[in-house]
């Protein structure tokens, strides 16, 4: 307007224009948006304490980690599909604890039981059939070492499981048996077969590289075959689920919806502090703000001009 006329002139021209009315409703319309970017990023006031209860089951998967696990006819590999069916399980679990056997000729515990999915995950990667020297499938002496590994409460039923996840191969030992005694015990016991029942040659390796396949001392190819039956026999003794993996499916949904189904026992309770939202109060001032904006003409008002409301006005 300045750069239309001069001054003077325009209040000749446009005598109802305020300029002072123009700035209030400014400082108005930025003093909202200040205040929208303070609600939008949600300002938290005063505390309150709160008792969470974490609710849940122990699982503990028992992992064959013998050389058979390195075959071919379940790809990538029995070994690295049944540690993607793991990783699975772990991404549909919440307030589940977790742990894992390695077992081969012998057994020992990779990890105890925990919450801490990322952890597990991590032990889960590193896991290989190098980390046990003495071959065999000891699948009695995993499930006695997972049941060690829970809390030694008989009372506690159906809140507990073994997965087994193996080919079954050169059983050595009395997995039935430990099965029956994990029972009694309030645990169940599933068990995961990884392979097929026509068999693959098992892959040997210098580093990460392929040098051919197994041979017996006659120097015939060594073939592994799925032990579908004993893991059968194992599951039922535990009075859990045997599944089979096959290029299509690692059997992980079947599983996890049994797991689903297990009575849930509270493992601890915390208390923690939390904040209280107040983004609504500061919300509800810009609405008011807007409000008062629009029912604020630019122009001058004849009735209160000479109120002097926003400053000296010239009539």
């Amino acid at each position: 307007m300045s750069a239309f006329a001069q001054w003077s002139l325009m209040e000749r021209l446009a005598p109802l224009y305020s300029q002072s009315k123009y700035t209030f409703k400014f400082i108005l319309l930025m003093s909202a948006l200040a205040l929208l970017i303070v609600s939008l990023a949600n300002p938290l006031l005063g505390s309150k304490v709160e008792k969470v209860q974490r609710r849940g089951v122990d699982l503990m998967i028992a992992l064959d980690i013998s050389e058979s696990m390195n075959a071919e006819d379940i790809q990538p590999s029995r070994l690295k599909r049944a540690k993607q069916a793991i990783n699975r399980l772990l991404d549909g679990l919440k307030n589940d604890r977790i742990g894992i056997v390695v077992f081969a000729g012998t057994a020992y515990t990779q990890l105890p039981l925990t919450s801490d999915y990322g952890a597990a995950k991590m032990f889960i990667d590193v896991i290989s059939t190098d980390d046990m020297q003495v071959q065999g499938t000891c699948i009695g002496e995993a499930i006695e070492m997972a049941m060690a590994a829970f809390d030694d409460d008989n009372s506690r039923k159906n809140n507990r499981a073994i997965i087994v996840i193996s080919d079954g191969e050169d059983h050595e030992d009395n997995a039935i048996e430990a099965a029956k005694a994990a029972r009694q015990k309030g645990i169940i016991v599933h068990t995961i077969g990884m392979g097929l029942p026509e068999g693959a040659p098992i892959p040997q390796f210098n580093g990460n590289r392929r040098v051919g396949y197994k041979h017996d001392r006659r120097g015939n190819l060594v073939l592994t075959k799925l032990n579908e039956q004993m893991l059968k026999d194992i599951a039922t003794a535990g009075g859990g689920y045997y599944v089979g993996a096959n290029n299509a499916s690692a059997g992980v949904e079947t599983l996890f919806s049994k797991i689903e189904q297990m009575d849930k026992v509270a493992f601890d309770e915390r208390n923690f502090s939390d904040y209280e939202t107040r983004f609504q109060y500061v919300l509800a001032f810009v609405i008011m703000l807007l409000i008062l904006e629009i029912f604020i003409f630019q122009k001058k008002n004849k009735f209160i001009n000479h109120k002097n409301l926003f400053g000296t006005e010239k009539s």
